[in-house]
């Protein structure tokens, strides 16, 4: 892998793992907005929000350290898979996102565009590559 790849393959790495930790804040920040996208069948959904916001810190930071890179590649690749029906539930209903008064509905759709996105980002920055320290 040449310089620059590997550059910003470090730079991918760095910005999802600061962006998903950033996540995990907001998942505190705003936990009932974030339980009101989750079905009121479905109970203790604030404690939900606490505690898929402590995963989100845990794997943000476990994605930095190379021993536990790959690995917690796929398992927030799963987590991002598992957590979808959650934004796909937002969009039907039409539940604003966490911290917004009023939802767009337009934004709602867009935003499950981004979720394999992120799946593939994950995927990419997390592959170790052979012989290298860091990657």
């Amino acid at each position: 892998m040449n310089k620059r790849k590997k550059g910003l393959k470090v730079l991918g790495l760095i910005l999802f793992s600061f962006f998903f930790f950033l996540a995990g804040v907001f998942h505190f920040i705003e936990a009932q907005g974030f339980a009101k996208m989750i079905p009121e069948f479905i109970p203790l959904r604030e404690e939900i929000v606490y505690i898929t916001g402590m995963i989100e810190f845990i794997l943000a930071i476990l994605l930095l350290i190379p021993k536990t890179r790959e690995k917690a590649g796929v398992v927030t690749a799963i987590y991002l898979v598992l957590i979808f029906p959650a934004n796909i539930y937002a969009a039907i209903k039409g539940i604003p996102a966490p911290g917004n008064e009023e939802a767009n509905v337009v934004l709602l759709w867009v935003r499950l565009l981004f979720q394999p996105l992120l799946i593939w980002w994950v995927l990419v920055v997390s592959k170790i590559e052979k012989n290298h320290r860091f990657y």
